[in-house]
């Protein structure tokens, strides 16, 4: 078996109706569905729920499931919230810098760009606390090259030591010593 995409990823939201909204006005992506239930069909537990999809590009689906019978959703206090976001690409570091000022235009606080060398990237919470990213890629061949030959290497070390192996320590050096 070989797995052709992801088909889509479902998160928690607060307000199914404000998340799709959010997402339609911030980043332009398409409500394609909503599905509803007083029953969950894998489980079939009594639990109303609002499943929305949102067409995030490429053919991937965001979708969120607001829950009114749930307790209020929080996040994983033991995971620092840098940790866990969606990372969505971006055609160029024009269409970046635009989606970042029209971001900010609606009140958003953003943060970046951040130079990873080979993509540069903003962040930004939606109204749910889930945290995004809008990535471009910047990299040329060789970069990549680079790092596709010492990916097992470092993963082994990583195994091993539990410290962040230097092999691409070359990637964030621009944005962590200037």
């Amino acid at each position: 078996m070989k797995i052709d995409r992801i088909h889509h990823v479902a998160y928690r939201c607060k307000d199914a109706k404000a998340t799709v909204e959010w997402y339609v006005k911030n980043l332009n992506m398409e409500f394609v569905l909503a599905i509803a239930e007083d029953l969950v069909p894998s489980t079939k537990a009594p639990d109303p729920y609002m499943h929305v999809f949102l067409d995030a590009g490429g053919g991937n689906v965001l979708a969120f499931f607001e829950l009114p019978n749930s307790p209020e959703m929080g996040r994983d206090t033991n995971t620092p919230e840098w940790v866990q976001h969606i990372a969505f690409k971006v055609d160029s570091l024009p269409a970046l810098e635009d989606a970042k000022a029209r971001l900010q235009a609606n009140g958003i606080d953003v943060l970046g760009p951040t130079n990873h060398t080979i993509f540069k990237s903003i962040y930004f919470f939606d109204p749910n606390g889930h945290r995004l990213e809008l990535a471009t890629d910047v990299g040329t061949p060789d970069m990549y090259a680079k790092l596709d030959a010492c990916k097992w290497d470092m993963l082994h070390e990583w195994a091993q030591t539990k410290r962040a192996p230097k092999h691409a320590a070359w990637m964030h050096e621009p944005e962590l010593h200037s």
